[in-house]
């Protein structure tokens, strides 16, 4: 990957408490400039240790980071200032005004006044009209808005987004997902951790995948999809079938307790020979030859969430 395309590099990042618990354990991981990277992980994993180490909230035992170029800690400031954090906790003001709290937090950066700044960041997530609301008078999606325009005061060129739809509902959550985008679209890095896969799904361009503290893997979200993703074709029979024909003991195939449906489990990669057992055309002709008819047929794409299941299950 090219250094300029790199707007923050860990390096060998390590974190262990004192009583022991390895909490990071040799984190290498580079983000693109201007993309959506989705961190991935079960609870425990290490997602908001990364992040609060990063972020300079939490001390590393070894390793570095570098935001921008800038050691975020021997050059804290210069680091901090390109990095906005939406904290997962709704923490708050309750009874602060939504437009002195987001310029309060532009002022705690160091950064002048710009009233322009603030209100271009409220109307973007849909707060001008809220401007002189009480926060404690907001809904929960509305509080999670205050904290991305406060993450955004200061104008950052990362936005760390901990669980950003959490507690949200589901219409809610889509018009979080606009936002994000939207940001991504007007130059900023988002970084987010989420239990929502479908999140992830839909809005990152890579992910990674930590668990027990190491990171499993970091791939783009259509590649991976590729290469672990696996498909299912479901073969609806004209005749039930009590057993299967020793002639498709080479296919993965399953058959169904009524007898009428075959489960085909393939992979379907551009590099996989075309004369390969593991090969539809191959499976429907080893069909043809053994005298079975099919009715209807359809394709089931494995999602990401079966991927991450399959991922995190791999080690005990």
């Amino acid at each position: 990957m090219s250094k300029a395309r790199v707007i923050l590099s860990v390096e060998q990042l390590s974190k262990q408490y004192s009583g022991g618990f390895q909490a990071l354990d040799d984190i290498n991981l580079d983000i693109r400039r201007g993309e959506i990277f989705a961190l991935l992980g079960p609870n425990g994993a290490g997602k908001t240790t990364l992040i609060g180490v990063i972020c300079g909230l939490v001390n590393a035992s070894s390793g570095r980071v570098l935001v921008d170029g800038h050691d975020n800690i021997s050059e804290f400031r210069q680091a901090r200032q390109r990095i906005g954090l939406v904290p997962q906790e709704l923490t708050s003001e309750a009874f602060s005004k939504v437009w002195d709290t987001v310029s309060f937090s532009r002022g705690l950066f160091g950064k002048p006044p710009n009233p322009e700044h603030i209100e271009r960041v409220l109307r973007s997530l849909s707060l001008w009209e809220k401007r002189n609301n009480r926060l404690i008078t907001l809904s929960g999606g509305m509080k999670r808005r205050v904290l991305i325009a406060k993450a955004l005061s200061h104008e950052p060129d990362i936005l760390f987004l901990d669980e950003p739809s959490a507690g949200v509902d589901v219409e809610l959550r889509r018009d979080m997902w606009a936002v994000v985008r939207g940001l991504r679209d007007r130059g900023v890095t988002i970084i987010l951790t989420t239990h929502y896969i479908e999140e992830a799904e839909e809005m990152a361009d890579r992910i990674g995948v930590i668990r027990g503290g190491k990171l499993m893997l970091v791939e783009d979200k259509h590649t991976l999809m590729s290469k672990l993703g696996t498909k299912v074709l479901t073969l609806r029979l004209m005749a039930p079938l009590t057993t299967l024909p020793e002639s498709l003991n080479d296919f993965d195939l399953s058959l169904s307790e009524d007898g009428f449906t075959l489960d085909y489990g393939y992979r379907s990669t551009v590099s996989q020979p075309s004369d390969t057992p593991n090969n539809i055309a191959a499976l429907l002709a080893a069909l043809a030859e053994a005298d079975i008819e099919i009715s209807d047929m359809d394709t089931r794409q494995s999602s990401l969430e079966d991927i991450f299941i399959s991922l995190v299950k791999e080690q005990p």
